[in-house]
């Protein structure tokens, strides 16, 4: 797990869940097509998972 994923907010917020929004806030993503740059861990595989229908995900070495 020594890797980093490249993760881009690829859907909009607009009607999801409080948690969610406050998931991409967390992860740094403001916008629509905002990249981060994130370490792989468990913690951020964990808000991956929670907005898995609003990110797209690619690892990057």
């Amino acid at each position: 797990m020594a890797g980093r994923l490249k993760v881009r907010q690829v859907r909009s917020k607009i009607g999801c869940k409080q948690n969610q929004r406050d998931t991409l806030r967390s992860l740094g993503l403001k916008r629509l097509n905002d990249v981060v740059v994130k370490e792989d861990r468990p913690e951020i595989r964990g808000m991956i998972a929670t907005v898995s229908h609003l990110v797209a995900v690619e690892e990057v070495d």
